[in-house]
């Protein structure tokens, strides 16, 4: 008995739960409450910038709550995973409890199949999509491209002539400071300091935050003062570390390493910023920053993380056109050469605004150019899922459709049969047809003025 009124129990239970996701009332929650989020982060925006705006808000289970200065955080609100996630499950949920599937309703079930595609292409996009770009020099080669906002600290043995051995670290060790050790390192890396952006300063000023300077290469004669993440789409921001190499023996040196000295266009602002505050250009005459070790020579440079290919691209022309008389481009375009080494190919492929290059899983955009046209800026996007949006539209559109023809010709078949039962109808002079019940009064008023006629007669 006890046993009973336990599965009891639990059947109830799970009742409940099933209830739970498939109400609509789960479903009117989770958009008022998605309308919220998109309109406080549509106003963080302007303070945290796109990316960071889709991070905290739109890539997360929960928006979290900090006090300014404090480590700790709280969840305030259901961030855009977790309200996507509901509706994913309540829609699922509500089809397998309430529809069954008839050919009427085929349309429907087209329509929210092609909604849940939507919502499951939307979220593998966000996880696995990857943006890049591959900056190309006129003449020059590259078989990598750089992430636009993630660094890494990469130590590269440059002993052989023909082959380097990187070893890169990513940006949030980096952030976390302390000692790091890898065991295709002869030498331990220490972190001293990190900034997530920083600003080059001559040593001898007035600091207004954080700052350090280094024993070797480039932080000798310049620091490296810490200043407040940007989010403006107009900036970026540049980190840099003080980072230590020591041996079993005792330290190597530090070094100052930042994005400022390896990020394209970031080098030739440092220089001038040298040049503007009277300080020597040599100060980069030791980059990139290298030190020897049991026999071996390395370089150590914070960068952008890297995604190397198994081919290379060749910038053979970049073309800039203007309109006549003004700066004002009107079509920019790269003519490149791909060598895969692996697959034999050589080719040479146009790519210009809106004819992208689709090659080995990535898509190649004509993203920008060098200042005064001295090579071009490709973007480079990995995602798998770039079909999902495409197909969940195609079968949302098939299900419309099937769903509107079906209640048409429902419809007009409806209307037909209406007007073929209908009577005929009668001209104004026709006499109206009598009832049965009038009709045989009307017959005993005949007989009766017969009868009449008969006796005077």
């Amino acid at each position: 008995m006890a046993q009973r009124k336990t599965i009891i129990k639990r059947f109830r239970m799970f009742a409940r739960v099933i209830s739970f996701f498939t109400s609509l009332r789960l479903t009117v929650a989770c958009l008022l409450m998605a309308i919220v989020l998109v309109f406080v982060g549509t106003l963080a925006q302007v303070k945290l910038g796109l990316y960071a705006t889709q991070t905290q808000y739109f890539q997360s289970l929960f928006v979290y709550w900090s006090p300014e200065g404090k480590d700790w955080k709280i969840p305030v609100w259901p961030g855009g995973w977790l309200l996507g996630g509901a509706l994913l499950v309540n829609l699922i949920a509500a089809h397998l409890k309430r529809f069954r599937f008839t050919w009427k309703k085929s349309g429907i079930f087209l329509i929210h199949f092609g909604l849940i595609a939507l919502l499951l292409g939307q979220f593998l996009t966000e996880v696995f999509q990857v943006e890049s770009f591959m900056v190309i020099p006129n003449g020059g080669t590259k078989n990598f491209s750089e992430d636009g906002r993630k660094h890494e600290l990469a130590i590269v043995d440059i002993t052989d002539a023909q082959q380097d051995k990187v070893v890169a670290i990513p940006e949030a060790m980096v952030a976390a400071k302390g000692e790091i050790k890898d065991p295709q390192l002869p030498f331990t890396i220490r972190v001293k300091e990190f900034f997530a952006n920083s600003t080059p300063v001559v040593p001898t000023t007035q600091p207004e935050g954080k700052r350090f300077t280094a024993s070797q290469g480039f932080a000798r004669q310049m620091g490296l003062e810490e200043r407040p993440t940007t989010g403006k789409m107009s900036d970026e921001n540049k980190p840099a570390a003080l980072v230590e190499v020591a041996a079993e023996s005792g330290p190597i040196g530090d070094w100052g390493v930042s994005s400022w000295l390896t990020k394209h266009g970031q080098k030739d602002r440092l220089l001038d910023f040298q040049v503007k505050r009277g300080m020597p250009s040599d100060s980069l005459a030791d980059y990139p920053q290298k030190f020897t070790h049991a026999g071996r020579t390395y370089v150590i440079a914070l960068r952008p993380v890297r995604y190397y290919k198994p081919y290379s691209i060749e910038l053979l022309k970049f073309t800039h056109a203007r309109y006549k008389g003004t700066d004002i481009p009107k079509d920019f375009s790269s003519h490149i050469r791909l060598r895969n080494a692996q697959t034999g190919e050589d080719r040479q492929i146009l790519i210009y605004m809106n004819n992208p290059l689709r090659y080995g899983g990535e898509t190649y955009f004509q993203g920008g150019f060098l200042e005064a046209d001295a090579g071009t800026i490709l973007q480079v996007v990995r995602n798998p899922a770039w079909l999902t949006p495409y197909f969940a539209c195609i079968v949302v559109g098939l299900g419309l459709l099937v769903q509107f023809s079906m209640h048409f010709f429902g419809f007009l078949k409806k209307s037909g049969g209406r007007r073929s039962a209908a009577p005929a109808k009668k001209s104004k002079t026709a006499e109206p047809e009598l009832a049965p019940m009038g009709a045989a009064f009307a017959a005993q008023g005949v007989d009766a003025s017969l009868s009449r006629k008969r006796r005077n007669s």
